[in-house]
């Protein structure tokens, strides 16, 4: 019984082992909701971005589910406009830093509150910094991560 149990309990430490180890064996998320959540952009309103010009909280009184993720508005009509288009409002990059991503080609969590409309679409990156770095080569920054983002998208 006890040899029984010790191949188990190693079993079980290899398995989660293989998970921290590889984690490029799961897809990447289409949408960031981080570790815990199932919110996008960690509950901020993503149409605020386009109609009020900056980053609003959004509400569970106005929500809706999108790509596996749950989104949050200030308004019934913002929440309207992101179920008439979501393509339209969501982050690129699916809410990932999007310097990380056209940088590194890695995935990384990005702060709803460093943010940039380029070409009618948003950007979010990892923090006010960052986004000032990729703010230099912007477009440089976004033409690698289109390119990237077809390849973490899977």
């Amino acid at each position: 019984m006890k040899h029984f149990m010790r191949q188990s309990m190693v079993a079980a430490l290899l398995a989660v082992a293989s998970l921290v180890a590889a984690p490029s064996a799961f897809a990447a998320e289409k949408i960031y909701t981080g570790t815990f959540g199932s919110k996008a952009l960690s509950g901020y309103d993503t149409v605020a971005y386009f109609t009020q010009g900056k980053p609003v909280k959004g509400s569970d009184q106005f929500k809706t589910e999108y790509q596996g993720a749950t989104w949050l508005f200030s308004s019934l009509a913002n929440r309207d406009l992101f179920v008439a288009n979501p393509a339209k409002y969501a982050p690129q990059y699916g809410g990932h830093c999007a310097y990380a991503v056209g940088e590194y080609n890695d995935l990384v969590a990005a702060d709803p509150e460093a943010w940039k409309i380029v070409g009618g679409k948003l950007y979010l990156n990892y923090n006010r910094d960052i986004q000032t770095q990729w703010a230099e080569k912007q477009s440089q920054y976004i033409t690698k991560g289109d390119a990237n983002w077809t390849g973490l998208n899977k």
